[in-house]
Parts: C-alpha cells; sequence; structure tokens
C-alpha cells in the first residue's frame, strides 16, 4: 500500500493514493502519463509474455510506448497492457517507457528450463497489501495475462502483467485482512493453494500546522497480522522537510495486537511536503 502524505504550512493532508485498475474507466491516463513499467521478472524465449504500464497514481496506462534494449518496440492496448513474444536469445534484456528515464531488467530464460506440465508455484510473499500488486514465480503460467485465473479468498484478481514463469497480481478490491488462499490455473491446469496474509495499513498522524523545526510523528497500523512487518517511507520533497534517520527510510512495525510503525520528519521550510509509505513484501517462500 502506498500512502501519499501532503504537509502545508497551515496544516496536514493525510490520503490514501488509491491503486485504480479499471478497463472500463471514463477517463483513461494519456499515453504520456505512462511512468511504471511492470515486467515480468523472467521470461521464455520465443514464448508469450504481458506488460504493462501504470500512471503515477497506479492506473494502467493505454497507449504507452515500450521499448526494449534488443531494439523491440511495443504500444500498450486499452487494458493498458501490452502482449508480446520474448527474444529467442536468453540473457538479460531491458525495458523503459519511451521518453522516461529508469529501465527495468527481464532474463530470458531457455524454453527447456521452464517446461512444465502443470502449475507450479515456487515462491509467492509471506505478507502482502491489500491495495498493493505481488509476484508469483514458478511455472505453468500463461504469457497472456488474461488466460490466468487467480482467486484470492474466492474472489479473482487482476494479473498485471505475466509469463510462463512470473505472475504480477493485484488483489481484489473488496479483500478482507487475514490470511487467505490463493489459487491459481492456465489453460485448465490447476496448482495447489496458497495461503498469503494480506494487511491493511491506516495513518495516523498530526494535523496541526508544521513549521520550520517543528517535529512531527507518522503513525502507520497494520490489520490483517500481529508479525512484524517492514515499511519504507521515502521523502518525495526533501527541501521542504527531512524525514530523519535518512531518505529512503525503512522501519519495523512493533508486532502484537496493536501492530503498528512511527516514522518522524521535521519541517526546513513552509511548503508542500510529500511522503510515500508503503510495504515491502516479507521474502517469499518456496515450496
Amino acid at each position: 500500500m502506498l500512502f501519499l502524505l501532503v504537509l502545508r504550512g497551515f496544516g496536514l493532508l493525510a490520503a490514501f493514493l488509491a491503486l485504480f485498475f479499471s478497463t472500463t474507466a471514463q477517463n483513461p491516463p494519456t499515453p504520456s502519463a505512462g511512468r511504471i513499467l511492470l515486467l515480468p521478472r523472467t521470461i521464455v524465449s520465443g514464448d508469450r509474455a504481458t506488460l504493462a504500464v501504470l500512471d503515477v497514481n497506479g492506473r494502467l496506462t493505454p497507449g504507452a510506448a515500450v521499448s526494449f534494449s534488443n531494439g523491440d518496440r511495443l504500444t500498450t492496448d486499452r487494458t493498458g497492457r501490452a502482449l508480446f513474444v520474448a527474444p529467442l536469445t536468453p540473457g538479460v534484456i531491458f525495458g523503459s517507457i519511451a521518453g522516461h528515464e529508469g529501465r527495468v531488467p527481464v532474463t530470458v530464460l531457455p524454453p527447456g528450463e521452464t517446461a512444465a506440465s502443470a502449475v507450479q508455484v515456487e515462491a509467492i510473499p509471506k505478507i502482502a497489501s491489500i491495495t498493493d500488486r505481488f509476484e508469483i514465480t514458478g511455472r505453468g503460467f500463461c504469457g497472456d495475462a488474461d488466460a490466468n485465473q487467480i482467486t484470492i479468498s474466492g474472489d479473482p484478481a487482476l494479473v498485471l502483467a505475466s509469463s510462463p514463469t512470473s505472475l504480477v497480481v493485484l488483489p481484489p478490491a473488496d479483500l478482507q485482512p487475514g490470511r487467505a488462499s490463493v489459487d491459481i490455473s492456465c489453460a485448465k491446469r490447476n496448482g495447489p493453494p496458497r495461503e498469503v496474509v494480506f494487511v491493511l495499513l491506516t495513518l495516523q498522524a498530526d494535523s496541526s500546522p508544521l513549521a520550520p523545526g517543528v517535529l512531527r510523528r507518522l503513525t502507520v497500523h497494520v490489520r490483517g497480522t500481529t508479525s512484524k512487518v517492514t515499511l519504507e517511507a521515502k521523502n518525495l520533497a526533501p527541501d521542504i522537510a527531512e524525514l530523519l534517520g535518512g531518505n529512503p527510510l525503512r522501519a519495523s512495525s512493533s508486532g502484537g495486537a496493536e501492530n503498528s510503525a512511527q516514522f518522524e520528519v521535521v519541517g526546513r521550510k513552509r511548503g508542500s511536503f510529500l511522503v510515500s509509505i508503503r510495504l515491502l513484501s516479507a521474502t517469499p517462500r518456496a515450496h
């Protein structure tokens, strides 16, 4: 989950940066709004795969141009995703959104090393956010994202990016915090269910005015688990305020019934102050 905090000279506005993935939205982002490229961690030589492009608000972005370091180019369709065929030569290639800096690596695997007659899950997070994407690795998935059927507690999830060996999945909108069964199938091939703990993050913050030298404490409450989780805060306006302890800054929650984590900022000057806070998924477990 990602929080967007806006601190102004006359107060604090705390709001969720909502993740909105709708292929039927009346006002989808313009192609130039694409900022985040989602690629499967690995793709299979000569096989199909799906990528996605998001804007800064997490919305799928139609018409976004994507280029690869091997010279391949493509454009996302009306769903904000694009189906493509992996290069024939194994190795690492890089993808990027046209007109923007930053490259995303993806490893092209030889087909003989990834063949599978059934869906096999090799790694899945122990803990994931209700409102953020998570990754599943294994074998026997479908490269066409919509050919995969992923359900969480019986409700369909959205596959954003996929390959035969990697999936990037967004949980259902109505999912409740706590343990949930994740079921995966592709082309009538079913994999064994996996259990993931999904958590909900909520923010508590002082709304009094921020001024130079004033200290503010941001408390993030964790619902859905009593285990400790790791959160990362990133100061997006360091000239306005300082995130104490570093930027970005990671903190572990307390665990227990009142599971929470705290971050502190101190004002440098009046103006808009932005901090993002997100859950760092626990290390995926192998099965």
